[in-house]
């Protein structure tokens, strides 16, 4: 299956849709991506919206993954959150790293992180910071693309009554 990967990708109403799509069943399938099981679609539909209108204004950049071509399947994404002050504008915050749950373990989410950072580097940045929820394995998996732990509150995430996890901040130098 060939991957195409595609920068700030136009949000129609379909690729909202795609976007929608790609969410909720990441979701779905257990993914930390800002939702727990079970998941109201509703819910996913308003984030979507919210996504979209920063990515409209400037505020964020979107990297698409798609299966068979620009005008195939939308199977994953990464966001790129700029900051607007000053002091912060030489890194973003990477946001929602998804791959579509049928993809897991192929290489693609590796792939993913290599085109991100070949993106913001396009973009002049000089560093990348992502934040992750403990205990589902991810500082690995971020670790082998050489991002590095830089901090780590302990239960800072309450996921639902009883189960909290750890919030772990990654930074990756681009230089």
């Amino acid at each position: 299956m060939a991957l195409t990967f595609l920068r700030d990708p136009q949000l129609t109403p379909e690729a909202r849709e795609a976007f929608f799509r790609l969410w909720f069943e990441v979701s779905e399938a257990g993914g930390s991506v800002g939702f727990v099981t079970p998941v109201a679609p509703e819910a996913v539909r308003a984030a979507t919206a919210r996504v979209a209108g920063v990515v409209g204004a400037g505020e964020q950049r979107m990297l698409g993954v798609y299966e068979g071509g620009a005008d195939g399947r939308l199977v994953g994404t990464t966001f790129l959150k700029l900051n607007s002050d000053f002091k912060m504008r030489h890194w973003a915050m990477v946001v929602l790293v998804m791959v579509h749950p049928s993809l897991q373990g192929t290489g693609t989410g590796g792939a993913l992180l290599t085109e991100t950072v070949a993106f913001a580097r396009s973009l002049g940045l000089e560093a990348l910071r992502l934040e992750v929820r403990g205990g589902m394995g991810l500082e690995d998996f971020y670790a082998r693309h050489g991002f590095k732990e830089v901090g780590r509150v302990p239960g800072g995430l309450r996921l639902r009554d009883g189960d909290y996890r750890d919030d772990v901040m990654m930074w990756l130098s681009l230089d």
